[in-house]
């Protein structure tokens, strides 16, 4: 039977159904907020996967176009492999819920999130967490929430939980926030330079609206809730379990401390063989058990190192930092390169650069206004990079969403497209890696583009920091390495500049966490961000002063939009003519904005110029030099502009008598006029003769320079032509052309 709970958060009305939709899940529930709905459901496998030594949980962010609406682009029109967006959701989702379950439940879980309506007013991924919470809490599968989250904003200097669409356009802060009542299980932030201190404000409010949305969920658990499934303790071999701590507990745990990552590991795997070794016999089966158990004294060890020692397996004390080399200009023929390395973890940064509205993304989303990226970061971990070997398919959900927090980091920094015109790609190629990869792109990425010119506000760092916390003890380590990344209690991400937080990731199995303890954190943190800004801007403190050689020039314009047919032409003759002409690459959008990019600067130049001649307007008493088009009885047709022509009469031609026209000029000559009027059928009067009595009185350009000496050289030979009486004679007949001064129209012939 159907059932329906409400409550409000942040000033809206939620409300979950259960018992109406997929009732053969283990759960369902259909979520709502304003007109976003969202079906939230989890299933469980009915027996375990033998053979895991992980936890095989699924999570899926299913965006339908129906929901907004809108159908998919494309030839295929239906929905395809997930969104950028929809990756990142799922992962929010599955970070925010797989802390919570049993360390040993080997069964395959999934957890699917279905937008079924979307009123672009309120955000549905925040919505899914909350209906996933619902889901495993009122199921009958093994989890230790439920959990709740909110997004906080900051619009005009206050906090706005779940803000609209529209209140979030003008928040500096969006910050995700999930957890239970013992404190919080995961962050996603990005922000403008925001302090430590505001964040941790932020985080505090959050708390106080999740602990509304837990008791919430309990109450609609404690009515429809099923019984949970009870998961098999561990078995153990004490046999085994002795031997190894007797025999080989020393051994390992000096092995824990071998600074180097392959050489630690391979220390560690001699020692499990040599249990497995001893126990062939007597448990030939032992292998996996023994390697669970090795996992689990490594853990112990890395921990009593930390809490009990006060130091870390590679020597280090809490809050310093690997060693730091930056390189940039690395690879030649590239716009901008960097060479980040911290430790073993090594990005390669490469930046290109490309022009606003050919090269940047179109995305096609749920959302009716989905604006264009110019500015991406693209992150790939190779298998390499950690010395395996595996095949490689594209970016999985981990790269998509590593390279998604660095872009987060540096998207705030980057110039406005009216200062800096170009479309921003950066690529981070992780090389080496033993943790901290996504804040090493951060480091190089922010090197990278310096290196290509990208004007940015200012450099960017980030450090990947942890925690390790037991029986009242706790441990908060500066750049972490994968060793305290796997087997601490909380690892958080924070990338900024020298003047505040731009980008912060959170994941905490650790429980509640105290607000001095974060204060602690995150003021370590700026600590070793300030450092490794200070070692980034020895090797380069800001943009260099002009892009890369290798970069296209890109030129911008703003034209009325009623010219963009000038620059077009007929089915695209004009705009082609002027790339085959000047080897230039436009792109005109709609709103009257011209973008011109040329590796060299003079095709630009050259594009810019006759764009601007298409479009400008021409004004009584301007000087160019144009071409002779055409040549009839009564004067010339002159080209004074691409496409724009006007009449030389001949009596405007020279202060000389001219016999005929074809005497004066021929097709192709260039000649200095001047704009003598501008008629009311907006015809083009020119005048050679004016031009040359004011080139006198007006100062000397590049017009008047280059063309006047040979002007001067024409208007000699025209005072040798023999005078006829009476003058130059005009015809302004109707209906005929301006006559012939030597014989009728009939002994005209074609020329």
């Amino acid at each position: 039977m159907a059932e329906t709970f409400s409550l409000e958060v942040g000033g809206k009305a939620l409300s979950f159904e259960t018992g109406r939709m997929a009732r053969q899940a283990n759960a369902a529930i259909l979520a709502q907020c304003g007109e976003t709905v969202v079906l939230v459901t989890s299933v469980m496998a009915d027996k375990p996967r033998e053979g895991l030594d992980f936890f095989p949980l699924l999570v899926d962010y299913e965006e339908r176009y129906y929901s907004a609406g809108k159908i998919p682009g494309g030839f295929i029109k239906r929905e395809g492999r997930p969104t950028e967006s929809a990756v990142l959701s799922a992962r929010v989702i599955d970070r925010s819920i797989r802390s919570l379950f049993p360390e040993r439940l080997r069964n395959d879980i999934h957890v699917v999130s279905t937008v079924l309506s979307v009123d672009q007013i309120n955000a549905p991924n925040i919505l899914a967490i909350n209906a996933a919470s619902a889901a495993l809490t009122i199921s009958d599968i093994p989890w230790a929430g439920p959990i709740g989250a909110v997004k906080i904003a900051r619009v005009a200097g206050s906090f706005v939980v779940n803000p609209t669409e529209a209140e979030q356009l003008e928040s500096d802060l969006d910050l995700v926030v999930a957890g239970h009542k013992g404190g919080v299980t995961m962050v996603e932030a990005g922000a403008k330079e925001v302090s430590e201190e505001l964040l941790i404000d932020a985080l505090e409010l959050a708390q106080s609206e999740i602990n509304k949305i837990v008791d919430f969920i309990l109450d609609m658990k404690a009515k429809v809730g099923k019984e949970k499934i009870q998961v098999s303790s561990p078995v153990h071999i004490n046999e085994i379990d002795d031997w190894v701590n007797a025999n080989l507990w020393d051994d390992l745990y000096n092995a824990i401390q071998i600074h180097g990552k392959a050489e630690r590991a391979r220390a560690l795997s001699e020692l499990s063989a040599r249990a497995v070794q001893h126990f062939a016999e007597s448990h030939p089966d032992s292998k996996p058990y023994i390697s669970g158990l090795f996992d689990e004294l490594t853990k112990k060890g890395v921990r009593k190192l930390i809490l009990d020692e006060k130091r870390r397996a590679d020597g280090r004390a809490m809050d310093e930092l690997r060693p730091i080399t930056c390189e940039v200009g690395v690879l030649p023929r590239t716009h901008g390169s960097a060479l980040f390395t911290r430790g073993e973890t090594q990005s390669l940064s490469v930046t290109t650069l490309g022009m606003v509205g050919s090269d940047d993304q179109m995305l096609d989303g749920l959302k009716w206004d989905e604006p264009s990226k110019r500015f991406l970061l693209h992150y790939n971990f190779p298998p390499y990079s950690v010395g395996e070997v595996r095949p490689m398919r594209g970016p999985g959900r981990r790269e998509i969403g590593h390279g998604a927090l660095a872009e987060r980091a540096l998207r705030v920094m980057m110039p406005s497209e009216e200062e800096f015109p170009y479309v921003v790609r950066m690529v981070s190629d992780i090389l080496e890696s033993n943790g901290s990869s996504s804040m090493a792109s951060v480091c190089g990425g922010s090197l990278s583009m310096m290196d290509a010119g990208v004007r940015m506000k200012k450099p960017v760092a980030g450090v990947a920091m942890g925690l390790i916390a037991e029986d009242g003890k706790f441990g908060i380590l500066t750049d972490i390495q994968g060793l305290e990344d796997h087997y601490g209690d909380m690892d958080f991400k924070v990338a900024g500049t020298k003047d505040g937080v731009t980008a912060l990731q959170m994941d905490n199995k650790a429980g509640g966490i105290t607000r001095s303890v974060l204060e602690q954190a995150l003021g370590q943190a700026k600590a070793g961000r300030l450092r490794i800004l200070d070692i980034m801007c020895g090797a380069l403190a800001s943009a260099r002063p002009e892009i890369s050689p290798n970069a296209p020039r890109i030129l911008t314009l703003s034209i009325d939009p009623e010219k963009i047919r000038d620059i077009i032409g007929p089915g695209g003759k004009i705009i082609r003519s002027i790339v085959a002409q000047t080897g230039a690459k436009i792109d005109v959008e709609d709103d009257g904005r011209v973008f011109i990019s040329a590796v060299e600067s003079e095709s630009a130049q050259a594009a810019l110029k006759i764009i601007s001649d298409l479009t400008r307007e021409v004004k009584a008493g301007e000087f160019f030099v144009g071409k002779v088009t055409r040549l009839i009885n009564f004067g010339a047709f002159i080209e004074i502009l691409p496409g724009k022509e006007g009449l030389l009469h001949v009596s405007e031609i020279s202060v000389n008598h001219i016999p005929k026209i074809d005497d004066a000029f021929s097709v192709g000559d260039e000649v200095l006029v001047v704009v003598k009027e501008i008629d009311d059928m907006n015809r083009i009067n020119l005048s050679r003769r004016r031009a040359l009595d004011q080139s006198a009185t007006v100062e000397a350009d590049e017009i008047l320079g280059a063309q006047l000496p040979v002007e001067r050289e024409r208007e000699d030979r025209y005072s040798t032509f023999p005078k006829g009486e009476g003058g130059p004679r005009r015809d302004f007949r109707p209906g005929g052309d301006r006559g012939d001064r030597h014989g009728s129209r009939s002994d005209r012939r074609p020329r």
